[in-house]
């Protein structure tokens, strides 16, 4: 079991730099096809001190300056007999027929297949599998697929530095790795041949991590705004009969919604946690499976932080354009005037005060801390922390932040709550909706922080198991008192 671990995955990973194969030492690589994506790989491989020959079918339809001056052009036999051990298959596989002709000329060289698929099939053979069945006499390996051009393009410390490469052929796997590691990236072993279906659909993937999140948030935001408008604006229209406020779909429910989406979906960043931590309390140990759903909403946490985000900034943005409004500088008129009319010389609203400056504080002091959690959640400044760092932001301030955004909801609501008319039709303010889910989250992680649990979660995490959980800890203490 040591000698499996200290094996590397890639066989030649420990290989020193200038112990390259010899077809790689004074390489000549060729690339079938002239479209974009052959253009960059040509650039990147001779910046990587690779002597490249493209192979196309009409090298005079190639026009003068397209591939530097150190490519050489030929047409694909040509490219083929130069080829010292490596070839990119640079074009569509519906054309990979028309190679057929070449088949003894890439006899025991190593093919290198480029293609995506067309859709998101994973059951029928890929594209590098029907390539290895056109060129049996060949070694067929897959790679450079999920590389874009504008990474070939951008240099080794740019874009993503990963390449997926499988391959029944270990000889021609060696040597694309050997090929990746001297252009700059970073080659990752997926395996046998058949790994090929789920690397040519990688790059057809939308966000896949995202749609769970996306859905969640749209679905809140048109819950809120569905609950704002028949509140606030069709029943007072129905009950009262001429009272329009249908005005208030474009700006102010757009505002109101914003937040209780923002708050909602930052308690759903933590509450997942929570869950976790009960769960394994009630378990009495940390290795038992958590439950799929578990496991990805616990998956999606970033992804959900970002969108409360998001959320919780254009809630700002929309706030700061409300003096802009018409309809605010007409009640600031009407206000004006009714206060004439009614003598009030310097009018001063001492709780109004306060209650505007806190609730104005808490909302900017949670927008700030939640903007430092989304600066922490990319990948180029998480990296830069250790563990604990990246603990005490995500978690730490996490909880800061979340307190702030209840606090900005409270001093906003002040004392309407009891107040008779915030229940119009029976309905409570969408706020008071909205601090329902954070405020469970608060109080569940009150609760993890008492010293009875929290030391007892503290025991479980670092391994401690109960005996029902264990039963190997319990025949060892039956032998170790000598009960057979």
């Amino acid at each position: 079991m040591v000698e499996n671990m200290t094996t590397p995955l890639l066989s030649d990973s420990e290989a020193p730099a200038d112990a390259l194969p010899v077809c790689l030492t004074s390489p000549t690589v060729a690339i079938l096809g002239s479209g974009d994506f052959s253009r960059s790989l040509a650039l990147r491989l001779v910046a990587s001190g690779v002597r490249v020959v493209v192979g196309s079918r009409c090298v005079n339809r190639i026009p003068s300056g397209l591939f530097p001056d150190a490519v050489e052009l030929r047409n694909q036999e040509g490219a083929v007999s130069q080829a010292v051990c490596l070839v990119f298959m640079a074009v569509f596989p519906e054309h990979y027929c028309s190679l057929l002709g070449l088949q003894s000329a890439l006899a025991g060289k190593v093919l290198v297949d480029v293609s995506n698929g067309a859709e998101m099939n994973i059951h029928g053979p890929s594209n590098a599998e029907r390539l290895a069945e056109l060129f049996p006499d060949s070694l067929v390996v897959k790679g450079f697929n999920t590389v874009s051009t504008w990474e070939l393009q951008t240099g080794a410390h740019d874009g993503s530095r990963q390449v997926m490469i499988c391959s029944n052929s270990t000889e021609g796997k060696k040597k694309v790795v050997q090929l990746a590691r001297q252009m700059g990236f970073h080659p990752v072993d997926m395996g046998g041949l058949s790994a090929a279906r789920e690397i040519e659909v990688a790059p057809l993937h939308l966000f896949p991590s995202w749609s769970g999140p996306v859905v969640v948030t749209f679905l809140l935001f048109l819950f809120f705004y569905g609950y704002g408008f028949l509140r606030g604006i069709l029943l007072p229209f129905l009950a009262q009969g001429g009272h329009n406020a249908f005005y208030r779909l474009a700006l102010d429910l757009v505002n109101e919604s914003l937040p209780a989406v923002a708050l909602v979906t930052l308690a759903l960043v933590y509450f997942p946690g929570l869950f976790a931590a009960w769960l394994q309390l009630w378990r009495g140990t940390k290795y038992q499976r958590f439950p799929s759903w578990l496991d990805n909403w616990l998956q999606r946490r970033k992804q959900l932080g970002l969108l409360s985000f998001l959320c919780a900034a254009l809630h700002g943005v929309y706030s700061l354009c409300l003096p802009l409004r018409r309809i605010t500088l007409h009640r600031l008129v009407n206000t004006a005037y009714r206060q004439v009319k009614a003598g009030t010389e310097e009018p001063w609203d001492e709780l109004g005060v306060w209650r505007s400056d806190l609730y104005l504080s808490c909302g900017v002091l949670g927008l700030g801390v939640l903007s430092l959690l989304a600066i922490t959640s990319l990948p180029t400044v998480g990296n830069t922390l250790n563990w604990r760092e990246f603990t005490f932001v995500q978690s730490g301030l996490g909880y800061i932040a979340l307190t702030l955004s209840i606090t900005h909801t409270l001093f906003f609501g002040w004392d309407f709550a009891f107040h008779i008319e915030a229940y119009p039709f029976y309905m409570p303010p969408s706020y008071l909706l909205a601090v329902v889910v954070p405020c469970i989250v608060l109080v569940c992680r009150c609760f993890l922080l008492l010293p009875c649990i929290f030391t007892r979660l503290t025991r479980i995490r670092r391994g401690c198991e109960s005996k029902r959980n264990c039963p190997v800890l319990q025949h060892h203490h039956v032998v170790a008192n000598g009960i057979p």
